[in-house]
């Protein structure tokens, strides 16, 4: 499908979420698109969506509806027409249409494999204890003093944007209010430049990889109920309170490291189903293995 000329069409179209919205679901026995003798109904229309590239599927349902029907009648017109002509017929576009044949059913196996390969308790619990650290999350709050010119939205009129010496001693002005008794949620409302001072600073659980590095080592470097020293980052300077620290079961984790696990164990099935076929390779006619270069 990737070479059918209404993708690149489809790929410009903005897509409305609230044209999606106001869509009633139809009949599925209506038929919506008549070519000659053929009639398409909407359940039927649907299956050919369905069988578009995935970053497509929303545009050929929506906002671009009429556009991929408009251009799934010039496909039909144009594929009856080659049959009619016997250019289906010619050899180069047997090769085409054989070769798209194969890369389809080729991904679709893949895919599946991908989807389906049994993983034994053993090697899901192998690969968390692996991996064991990857799963901590925390649950914290935070004061962000915002520097003059960093990223985010500046202070409201009439607060004074800080440089960085000036947002320093701001975020050492605060912590020693809340070691001294302050209330961290209340200060944070009151002090915070962050978009959720309103919460109180609260950012909820998060695990590794989501926060930028600065502010996610102190966070997992601070035992629970701690407030950390000033935190440079990009947007200034931040307080931290950890709330809460946990790694997550290996129940909780199991589907994600299936999922995380499948395709590279489809890989491993691929290069096994090579080595059974016994293929070979003319290095003189394609050139040597990349493998052999390293």
């Amino acid at each position: 499908m990737k070479n059918c000329f209404f993708l690149l069409a489809l790929s410009s179209v903005a897509l409305s979420p609230f044209h999606l919205a106001a869509q009633t679901t139809p009949d599925p026995g209506k038929v919506v698109l008549t070519v000659g003798d053929q009639k398409i109904t909407v359940g039927e229309f649907n299956d050919i969506v369905e069988a578009l590239p995935q970053q497509y599927q929303a545009q050929a349902r929506g906002s671009a509806k009429r556009q991929f029907a408009e251009q799934l009648v010039q496909l039909k017109l144009l594929a009856a027409e080659a049959e009619k002509q016997k250019v289906d017929q010619q050899e180069k576009v047997r090769n085409q249409v054989a070769f798209s044949r194969m890369s389809i059913l080729a991904a679709s196996m893949f895919e599946y494999m991908s989807k389906t390969l049994k993983i034994d308790d053993a090697t899901i619990e192998k690969y968390y204890n692996d991996h064991r650290n990857e799963y901590e999350v925390v649950k914290a709050h935070h004061i962000l003093v915002h520097v003059k010119g960093a990223p985010g939205a500046p202070p409201p009129a009439g607060k004074m944007e800080l440089d960085d010496e000036q947002a320093l001693a701001k975020a050492q002005e605060i912590r020693r209010l809340i070691l001294a008794g302050g209330d961290f949620e209340k200060l944070a409302k009151e002090q915070s430049d962050d978009s959720n001072a309103a919460q109180g600073g609260d950012l909820g659980e998060f695990g590794k990889g989501v926060m930028v590095a600065p502010f996610e080592q102190a966070a997992f470097s601070l035992k629970p109920g701690e407030i950390s020293e000033p935190v440079k980052s990009p947007f200034g300077y931040h307080l931290i309170r950890v709330d809460s620290r946990q790694i997550k079961s290996l129940a909780d984790m199991r589907k994600a490291i299936e999922d995380k696990m499948r395709p590279e164990l489809a890989r491993q099935a691929l290069e096994a189903m090579k080595k059974a076929a016994n293929v070979k390779i003319d290095d003189d006619f394609f050139g040597p293995s990349p493998d052999a270069t390293k």
